[in-house]
């Protein structure tokens, strides 16, 4: 197994074009797409519940045409955090409960989550990756030769969270025989946190974890809650 990581999501190489001796068809690569904080570890937490499947839109107006042709789907996401009016769902995990969520469809839109998903469209196997599900993620690419770990970022910009993540799963993948390949993984390795504690304290002092804390509790409970490592034992998949 080869693994490589995209530090911010769209911008460096498409998921077909990531180095060399890597194929150019993107379907015999498994993308990782990871928004720790929140869409990922939402989602997750979503399908864990029994949701039905999870389709990312591009924005806002996208899901709500999706809405038009299906009005059973629930649309879900936020802008700046919060909700988007006339949604369904925002995004925070506390949301995706089994009662709300249960055998439904969800039309996702978040400022950076659903962007990094759909850049992995062409990508044979399509994973959501958090901390809530890492070791189910690194079973789950069990056999797999080229692995390519999608950091979301915040706003096209590198999110410490999401790197980190990407370094956990990294050295997990490297203990089970993979080669981890190219600046953007090493440093991935490098801040990767040693422990569930290191991972709530990365969390919690994160630039987006500190902006999330200051907004509501609600939001505060949700970084606690994107920190709990393994705490589902699932990896799941999303359509594009």
């Amino acid at each position: 197994m080869r693994v490589r990581v995209e530090l911010v999501s769209g911008a460096g190489a498409a998921p077909g074009e990531t180095g060399p001796g890597w194929p150019r068809d993107p379907r015999r690569i498994a993308a990782v797409v990871i928004d720790v904080l929140r869409a990922t570890t939402t989602l997750t937490v979503a399908l864990a519940h029994g949701a039905a499947r999870v389709v990312p839109v591009a924005g806002i107006e996208p899901a709500f045409a999706w809405k038009a042709r299906d009005p059973g789907v629930l649309l879900c996401g936020e802008r700046d955090g919060f909700k988007v009016p006339g949604f369904d769902l925002g995004n925070s995990p506390a949301e995706y409960g089994e009662a709300a969520v249960a055998g439904r469809t969800l039309v996702f839109a978040s400022t950076n989550g659903s962007r990094a998903m759909l850049a992995c469209a062409g990508c044979g196997v399509r994973l959501l990756g958090a901390f809530v599900n890492a070791a189910a993620v690194v079973a789950s690419l069990a056999g797999r030769a080229f692995v390519r770990l999608e950091c979301a970022g915040k706003q096209g910009s590198f999110a410490l969270e999401d790197v980190a993540c990407a370094g956990w799963l990294c050295l997990a993948l490297a203990a089970r025989g993979a080669r981890i390949e190219g600046a953007q993984a090493r440093l991935a390795v490098a801040l990767a946190p040693a422990d569930a504690a290191g991972i709530r304290a990365l969390l919690q002092g994160s630039a987006h974890g500190r902006t999330l804390r200051s907004l509501s509790p609600l939001f505060a409970r949700d970084v606690e809650r994107c920190a709990e490592l393994n705490a589902v034992d699932r990896a799941f998949g999303f359509d594009a």
